[in-house]
């Protein structure tokens, strides 16, 4: 018996999160169902691809090869389907999105007016992930494209969206909360600075600046999201690295959080849509950057104004 795709598509997931139920979740079905196709997929193949026990499940060494292919095969297949919707009007039906969670929910509502004018048949299917599972899911072909820093994803085509600064958010006693303007990286001397965990690119961008700066980044605590690093801050935990697209929005919101603009060439990252090199949708998708970057636009009109 050949391997379904969907079984294929489970025993992916299981390789990604090493358990069964949290692969379950992953790919929207119930465990049980999801563990009768992966024995079904054995019991066809006539060999054990996954090592089961209480602690979670291992890919044997057949299961692990599998994997490899069955990404290629899936990647294939989604690319014949994008194929299809070229015969039809310029992007229509379902695309499914990548997008950093330092981006997404702030870039994607400001965009929602021009896509749905521009691509009317557009159905946008949006996911939220850390920049090294975007590009994971990109080339196994689980993404159409993606929203994300372009050095993090060799082998792929992209287009240039906008160039993210960055800003300090600073404990309301700290001297850094006292003035408005610009600061240096001698400013964050000493400083303790808070970020995102592994598997962001801002957690690399944050490195950086604190090597620059005579910094540390704090080991006691790793953001899952920004406005956990910003609550942080703001309890006196350190300082915050923040991106424009977030300090800006969320400056118009709180007038109390004081956010300062790093002005040194470490402390920014370009942000583009990008998409595999094989991609057949690769006209349509800067068709799709070009909304993209009017909306980014926009967002940045204070930082520019500054």
């Amino acid at each position: 018996m050949r391997p379904t795709l969907r079984q294929m598509q489970y025993l992916i997931a299981i390789a990604e999160t090493g358990k069964f139920g949290d692969a379950a979740r992953l790919v929207n079905v119930s465990q049980p169902s999801l563990s009768a196709q992966v024995a079904e997929m054995e019991a066809g193949l006539g060999v054990a691809l996954v090592e089961r026990s209480r602690r979670g499940a291992m890919l044997t060494p057949a299961g692990e090869e599998l994997v490899r292919r069955a990404r290629i095969i899936l990647r294939e297949v989604e690319d014949l389907k994008a194929v299809a919707k070229l015969g039809r009007t310029e992007l229509s039906g379902r695309l499914r999105l990548g997008v950093l969670p330092t981006i997404g929910p702030y870039l994607l509502p400001q965009a929602t007016g021009d896509l749905r004018a521009r691509f009317p048949a557009l159905r946008l299917s949006v996911r939220e992930e850390r920049t090294i599972d975007l590009d994971e899911h990109l080339q196994a072909g689980l993404f159409d494209t993606v929203i994300s820093t372009p050095e993090d994803h060799p082998d792929t085509e992209y287009a240039h969206l906008f160039t993210e600064r960055l800003y300090a958010c600073a404990p309301p006693e700290d001297a850094l909360a006292e003035g408005d303007g610009p600061i240096q990286l001698e400013h964050l001397s000493g400083r303790e600075l808070l970020t995102l965990g592994e598997g962001h690119r801002l957690s690399a961008i944050a490195q950086n600046i604190a090597a620059a700066a005579g910094a540390a980044v704090s080991s006691e605590y790793e953001g899952t999201s920004l406005d956990a690093i910003r609550l942080m801050s703001q309890m006196g935990a350190g300082v915050a690295i923040l991106p424009s697209l977030y300090a800006l929005s969320e400056a118009r919101r709180d007038r109390g959080m004081n956010i300062r603009l790093i002005d040194h060439p470490i402390a920014r990252r370009d942000i583009a849509l990008i998409w595999r090199d094989t991609s057949p949708l690769a006209t349509s998708l800067h068709s799709l950057s070009a909304c993209l970057q009017k909306a980014s636009a926009k967002l940045l009109e204070r930082e520019a104004k500054g």
